[in-house]
């Protein structure tokens, strides 16, 4: 007897879905550790490739602490998260929620570029460059709450209030992580 493996979710399928809002392309993601792990790689890469990079421009102590933010802003969805899902009791459903929410994050370049060449276009018959970036700004910040709280809303069963309240309290505390080190360099 010949039996044949059942196909493996594709991760690129389930990014297409989910980024045209199709919440069948949850599924496609693992609910492993090894999955978890596997979609933070990519995201912690660049970080590093960076540190490395300014190493030689700027000394080892900003690359290092330019290195350690970017990592904990890199971790801090995953923990904020994982402590909402534990609290909300969604815990089980939190390694496909967090392995998705990481490969998704590759939407956004997508987006970025896609709404560049309108606004590009835009621009060369006459649109003030401030204005063009505020705008882009304004797509890629839309399109990255809907898809955190789509995913958060869908991947952890969560009510739509409740979604809101992951979505504000992961992107408030990623941000401060992110600017926090940065104002306070400022001050000092």
């Amino acid at each position: 007897m010949n039996q044949r493996a059942a196909p493996r979710p594709s991760i690129l399928a389930g990014i297409l879905r989910i980024a045209r809002g199709r919440a069948d392309g949850i599924a496609c993601f693992g609910a492993s550790p090894q999955a978890f792990l596997s979609s933070l790689a990519p995201l912690l890469a660049f970080p590093l490739a960076g540190a490395l990079l300014t190493l030689s421009s700027d000394g080892p102590i900003v690359a290092l602490t330019s290195l350690a933010v970017a990592l904990c802003a890199v971790l801090m969805p995953a923990v904020l998260s994982f402590e909402l899902a534990r609290l909300w009791k969604r815990q089980n459903n939190w390694l496909r929620f967090a392995t998705a929410f990481n490969w998704c994050e590759w939407i956004l370049p997508v987006v970025a570029g896609v709404a560049m060449l309108p606004l590009s276009l835009a621009v060369a018959a006459g649109m003030d460059e401030a204005t063009a970036s505020l705008m882009l700004a304004g797509i890629l910040a839309g399109y990255g709450l809907w898809l955190h709280w789509f995913l958060a809303r869908n991947a952890l069963g969560l009510s739509a209030l409740r979604a809101v309240t992951l979505v504000i309290l992961v992107n408030l505390a990623t941000g401060v992580t992110l600017m926090g080190p940065h104002v306070v360099a400022r001050l000092l």
